[in-house]
């Protein structure tokens, strides 16, 4: 059965039109962002079950790159497209409905960021700006890979706080492995840049670390 052969008021874009998104399956969902066509003697719908039971669950789907979409059968380079988007599009959502107006705690922190660090499988450092009054005057991405002195450096922490003039700032990164424990290399940065910063007046607040859904703030801790 193909989606035309289903009653109108049963088609999954009928179905969105006549009762609102929140009532359709995840498969209905995709199978509208999939467009019409399946592979021959497949629906729409029934290409994008197989997609999630490939998944396992539609939270992996930020996992997948356009490759491995590419594998599944009926998937092709434009379907696989539309996914990504799809996927990047809710992510960026979240982030916005999610951002607090100060931030003031580790929490605020984790608002902040965790909708950006969630599915990472590499270590992300970041700095968070913030004026007189801690609201946040930007997010900037400071390095890529390994957290260690050298590729996390005062001068680039400090570059974009400077031109922003940001009246102190937050450090985070994440820990893909899931452990939130701060390692010798955590210590160290911390340290460096917490020493830079009262050099040239910017105060560092704390350093937050993410692991798989939880957080360590070294101010709670008292590591700073």
């Amino acid at each position: 059965m193909t989606i035309r052969d289903l009653p109108e008021r049963e088609r999954p874009r009928e179905r969105l039109l006549h009762r609102g998104a929140k009532h359709l399956s995840n498969a209905e969902l995709l199978a509208i962002l999939m467009a019409t066509s399946g592979q021959k003697g497949e629906s729409v719908l029934e290409l994008a079950q197989r997609v999630l039971a490939k998944a396992g669950d539609i939270s992996n789907l930020p996992h997948f790159t356009s490759a491995e979409l590419c594998e599944i059968k009926g998937i092709g380079p434009a379907k696989a497209v539309q996914l990504l988007a799809m996927v990047e599009l809710s992510r960026r959502l979240s982030i916005q409905g999610n951002l607090p107006s100060s931030v003031r705690s580790p929490q605020d922190v984790r608002k902040l960021l965790e909708e950006r660090l969630r599915y990472e499988e590499r270590e992300h450092f970041f700095t968070v700006l913030l004026n007189t009054k801690n609201h946040c005057l930007g997010i900037e991405e400071i390095s890529v890979g390994s957290l260690n002195s050298s590729i996390v450096h005062p001068r680039e922490v400090f570059r974009a706080a400077i031109r922003r003039s940001a009246a102190a700032l937050i450090i985070a990164h994440n820990h893909p492995s899931g452990d939130c424990t701060p390692s010798r290399e955590d210590l160290e940065v911390t340290r460096r840049l917490a020493e830079a910063g009262r050099l040239i007046g910017i105060d560092v607040l704390d350093h937050v670390i993410f692991g798989d859904g939880d957080i360590l703030s070294f101010k709670e801790k008292g590591l700073m």
